[in-house]
């Protein structure tokens, strides 16, 4: 089995560890270092270039010829499919802090202030002055506005279709919150409420006009943008603003390969932990949209370094929304399905798919969102994603766990945001996202052993077993095995008679490690000690699954 594409020390040392293959020298398993919990500083990057991605290839093109190298694809010229590990994680499996990811809820529960703020470190624009129109958007269904407020803060101003009042504002606020609380990296969104009054215009802002001429902005084109979107009896505007993000961009990111001009970025996108695992977050919020075009690249500078930040942004496709309208009662599927057009071209269209069977109560604010039909193994977006289609049972568990680490309080606290005026409504997103939670507990730990957290107490091997916790199941019994372990030779020499989760005292070398296994003995759990002075450290965790001892694994290079 390939080595793990484990984080290391140095970030120029990454790329070199991730080339090597069988039949050449390897390092240690594991450096006096590990586990890394932060990836080292980045390098310094000379030169990075805004890039356009096309939002049609995706769907014309990925149907058909998925790229990035996806488990169980044939290589040209090979006859064995292969699976990919997953990579970008420290030795315990987990996703260390990095410009794609920081670790948070799971590993310390945010408050009611931390999970309504979301990334906020500004806030929303400030309300006792005026804001300034920068730009304006006029084209598509829900126009919005570039704007300035009195601090000279930049935020992009949205606003909810004429006929859905609250439909995209709520959304995108709201699931900006708990993809923070998940660990992405995302822009500050919030409700704001606003008179006609506020809106000012920089004498500066060009605007095209209905006959396709650029031309000064008028007072006349605010207004008529504004009778495009739902007004309050009171004569405010509601609308959700999303600061913009430091630094400059430099276009989306590919769920696929690398950046060229990233000297950090060597893991190919496709095989990321936390790109993997962003399929399972997605499938509990209906982030169906999940594709390039919603992801954005900055170029940060600190202290001189330059490096590139991964964002994701534009959260209106989600909870039942299609941001201009409610969305399909097919969300959840891919828009096209070779499997899927067969299966109703031979059923002459009696096959009746479980989506057709949902139940929506009519809100309008909320969309067609519900959980009673939702599966999470077979919830797909709507265009192919390289980095879901790569998910491996260990993947799925990693973001499992996150999931389920969000109680039922944190999920109130981040719909509070999405600042719903019929509790109801509210009500609703709130027990759809509990029940949508609950399966995917149930769903995904049952391909691993669910145990984590792991620790020694005193000279004992301690975890966390999240089925219990979450009253999947009662308390099982587990057997345990012991075994000295070789550094650098990877080998293994069992150790007579340590069959309980006491660390045994007959060790004879700097590591041992145990072997966790239930009433199936392919999920197992490898847990990886080292003896630092008189005590004992967790150094690695290795999880098995059905079938993972019958896949042949290969080691990825660069797309």
């Amino acid at each position: 089995m390939m080595k793990r594409h484990s984080v290391r020390r140095l970030a120029a040392a990454a790329a070199l560890m991730l080339s090597i293959g069988p039949g050449m020298s390897r390092a240690d398993k594991f450096y006096s270092d590990d586990p890394l919990w932060k990836e080292p500083a980045p390098r310094h990057v000379d030169s990075a270039k805004f890039r356009a991605l096309s939002d049609y290839y995706e769907f014309a093109v990925y149907p058909f010829a998925p790229p990035g190298e996806l488990n169980h694809r044939k290589p040209k010229g090979g006859k064995q499919r292969l699976v990919y590990a997953a990579g970008a994680t420290n030795t315990l499996g987990e996703v260390p802090d990095n410009s794609w990811y920081a670790n948070r809820n799971y590993y310390k529960a945010m408050s009611k202030e931390e999970i309504q703020a979301g990334p906020s470190n500004v806030g929303p624009p400030e309300s006792s002055g005026k804001w300034l129109v920068i730009s304006a958007k006029n084209e598509g269904v829900t126009p919005g506005f570039t704007i300035q407020d009195s601090k000279g803060r930049r935020y992009l101003l949205k606003f909810d279709p004429l006929e859905y009042s609250e439909l995209a504002t709520a959304t995108d606020t709201l699931v900006s919150k708990l993809f923070h609380a998940l660990g992405y990296h995302v822009p500050e969104n919030d409700i704001v409420h606003f008179t006609r009054d506020q809106l000012e215009i920089d004498p500066k802002t060009k605007f095209t006009g209905p006959d396709g001429k650029k031309r000064a902005m008028t007072e006349r084109d605010v207004t008529e943008i504004l009778l495009r979107v739902p007004k309050a009896k009171d004569g405010r505007y509601r609308g959700s603003t999303s600061l913009y993000l430091p630094g400059t961009p430099l276009g989306p990111h590919r769920y696929f390969g690398t950046r060229h001009d990233d000297p950090n970025d060597t893991v190919p996108h496709e095989h990321r932990r936390d790109q993997r695992g962003l399929w399972v977050h997605c499938a509990w919020l209906g982030h169906d949209d999940s594709r390039a075009i919603n992801s954005l690249d900055m170029l940060h500078e600190d202290g001189g370094r330059k490096y590139v930040m991964h964002y994701l942004i534009d959260f209106g496709s989600a909870l039942g929304s299609a941001s201009v309208r409610p969305n399909s009662p097919r969300s959840g599927n891919y828009l096209f399905s070779w499997k899927e057009v067969a299966g109703q071209f031979f059923t002459l269209g009696l096959n009746i798919p479980e989506w057709a069977k949902a139940y929506y109560p009519n809100y309008p604010s909320v969309g067609r969102f519900e959980w009673k039909t939702f599966d999470p193994m077979a919830w797909r977006p709507e265009y192919i994603n390289p980095s879901f289609e790569n998910a491996l049972p260990d993947d799925a568990f990693w973001a499992a766990k996150q999931v389920m680490a969000v109680t039922d309080d944190q999920i109130r606290w981040a719909v509070e945001s999405g600042q719903y005026s019929n509790p109801a409504a509210a009500q609703w997103v709130v027990e759809c996202l509990i029940k949508r939670r609950d399966r995917i507990g149930q769903v995904f730990f049952r391909q691993v052993l669910p145990l984590d957290k792991f620790r020694v107490e005193g000279n004992r091997l301690a975890f966390e077993d999240l089925g219990v916790k979450h009253e999947m199941y009662g308390a099982p019994s587990y057997q345990v095995t012991w075994a000295n372990f070789d550094n650098k030779s990877e080998t293994e020499n069992a150790i007579a008679g340590a069959t309980g989760f006491d660390v045994p005292g007959n060790t004879n070398g700097a590591y041992v490690v145990a072997r966790i296994v239930g009433d199936n003995a392919e999920k197992d759990i490898k847990v990886y000690l080292r003896r630092s002075s008189a005590n004992w450290e967790i150094v690695g965790i290795e999880r098995g699954w059905v079938g993972k001892s019958k896949l042949h694994f290969a080691t990825s290079g660069k797309s």
